[in-house]
């Protein structure tokens, strides 16, 4: 088979991969990027433990081929914050137990930052639906919805604050 160069922007450096044209993002990011926050979950796009934002969008990078992400603005979960400095919504995680086993955790918050930049002040429902295609087997999702709304709310107070 043969390979070929991908270039693409991952969480703000360029980076360079040699990948075949069959290889899937979610490989290219973990195997040849170190890039472990996604994870592999079902690999048919159910689950969305492989979340990925894309170029403003939300993606299950387990169903897309990496030739595919040429020339592409990719943000994972280390893109969102360190472990010196959470990003808003992990820290809401944190504190109001969104999750549990944590093995989901990457997609939702990465499917969370997207959800919130195209709807900053979103009710309960929206997040129920914006979140829909993000699976967790651990929890009833309350505090999932919970960690949102109030990710959301500290989002918000903040930007009113430096107006």
């Amino acid at each position: 088979m043969t390979k070929q160069i991908i270039k693409m922007t991952v969480n703000g450096e360029v980076q360079e991969v040699i990948a075949e044209p069959r290889e899937l993002l979610i490989y290219v990011l973990r195997e040849k990027l170190g890039m472990t926050g996604p994870h592999v979950g079902c690999e048919t796009s159910h689950c969305g433990a492989c979340t990925v934002d894309i170029d403003g969008k939300s993606v299950k990078s387990c169903t897309m081929f990496a030739a595919q992400a040429q020339g592409a603005e990719i943000t994972t979960i280390e893109g969102l914050g360190s472990p010196d400095a959470l990003h808003v919504l992990q820290e809401s995680f944190k504190e109001h137990h969104g999750l549990q086993c944590g093995y989901c955790t990457p997609g939702m918050i990465t499917r969370a930052h997207r959800l919130l930049e195209e709807n900053p002040d979103p009710t309960e429902e929206d997040v129920r639906i914006g979140m829909a295609g993000n699976i967790c087997r651990c929890t009833g999702y309350q505090n999932i919805v919970k960690s949102i709304l109030s990710a959301a709310a500290e989002m918000n107070a903040s930007k009113e604050a430096a107006q």
